[in-house]
């Protein structure tokens, strides 16, 4: 097995060059220097001995993603771009919890990594208290907060970095205005989020503007939060949206799962998307694009945002004294087929009722 000495011999520099390189001190060396060790390093196959650099540091080269749950494809998807991130620029391993948006799970896991030797976390809660992070964070972990963002009647304790989500809400909202639809759903699960609260003011606000009519259908699931659990909402649902006196002719819903669940719920009843009722989601999931019809969706930077989460993470360890931040990303709209212009027939009209197993 090669060595540090091994390496520093084949390239031609000091141990110390060697060791600058490995714990990321190259941002001052020549060019030559850092190609030369690091063709050694691959010459040879070196690996450095992450768990010496643990026993000497106290502090291991990776750090937790806490997700409500990885059943929901956005959070896997998040999950990729941030390991692709901290593996990429710094070389840290990521370990991956579902915490199902219970405070005692985020804690007990942060106190895992802890005795782990990890240092850092991004947190996807959206939860309004805090309270919980606060003794890991003054024992010394870093914690940034993806979704959320800092309340106002307190002192932050997390960098925050989320999508504006009442833009991205205005502007799925504004795409259906532009379509004819006067009449449309704010489609959501029960519970109460940073996020959700967020889409749903900036879905009455863009409808507000234009004088449209608004209808919000929201329903619970077994779990409290439901984010495994959104395409069978979304299916449930389509049925208590059609019958609505109301009569929506689109709908905005808070994610692409429950987007091709009430699409599907559609179905069920005899009704199409757009024909019947135009649908927007959030995310844009790659599965929306093969689903049929292909979803119209909000983009979010994901890979942007993921790196800027890992950096926080990294120059917060580095540096413990670096200020706090918020940092908030802008949603792209994606137009492919479940939008429409407004059908001039209402889909209850012709609705049948869904068939019982």
């Amino acid at each position: 097995m090669s060595t540090i000495i091994d390496v520093a011999r084949l390239a031609g520099v000091s141990i110390t060059t060697v060791s600058n390189v490995l714990n990321g001190r190259a941002d001052r060396m020549k060019k030559d220097t850092l190609s030369r060790v690091e063709r050694a390093m691959a010459e040879l196959g070196f690996q450095p001995n992450r768990a010496a650099r643990q026993l000497k540091t106290g502090q291991a080269e990776l750090f937790g993603l806490l997700v409500p749950s990885l059943a929901n494809p956005s959070y896997s998807m998040l999950a990729r771009e941030i390991e692709a991130a901290a593996r990429a620029a710094h070389g840290y391993r990521v370990i991956v919890a579902s915490t199902y948006r219970d405070p005692e799970q985020e804690r007990a896991f942060l106190d895992d990594l802890w005795s782990h030797g990890a240092r850092g976390a991004i947190v996807v809660s959206s939860l309004p208290d805090e309270r919980h992070f606060e003794e890991p964070i003054a024992r010394g972990m870093v914690v940034v907060s993806y979704d959320s963002h800092a309340r106002r009647d307190a002192m932050p304790i997390l960098d925050y970095i989320s999508v504006d989500n009442a833009a991205a809400a205005g502007l799925a909202t504004e795409h259906l205005i532009g379509l004819g639809h006067r009449t449309i759903a704010f489609v959501t699960p029960s519970g109460w989020t940073f996020s959700r609260a967020e889409k749903r003011q900036g879905f009455f606000d863009a409808a507000a503007k234009h004088g449209v009519a608004t209808v919000v259908v929201e329903g619970a699931t077994a779990s409290t939060y439901s984010d495994a659990e959104m395409a069978e909402l979304g299916q449930a649902l389509a049925g208590e949206i059609v019958a609505h006196p109301a009569k929506p002719t689109a709908a905005v819903t808070i994610n692409d799962m429950m987007a091709i669940g009430l699409i599907a719920g559609l179905r069920e009843v005899g009704l199409t998307a757009p024909e019947d009722m135009s649908v927007v989601g959030f995310d844009a999931l790659s599965l929306g694009t093969y689903f049929a019809p292909a979803l119209t969706t909000i983009r979010t930077p994901l890979a942007e945002m993921a790196q800027t989460m890992v950096n926080r993470i990294i120059t917060r360890l580095e540096a413990p004294g670096t200020p706090l931040g918020e940092f908030r990303f802008a949603p792209e709209l994606l137009v492919r087929r479940s939008t429409a212009a407004a059908p001039r027939h209402h889909g209850s009209d012709r609705a049948r009722q869904p068939q019982r197993a």
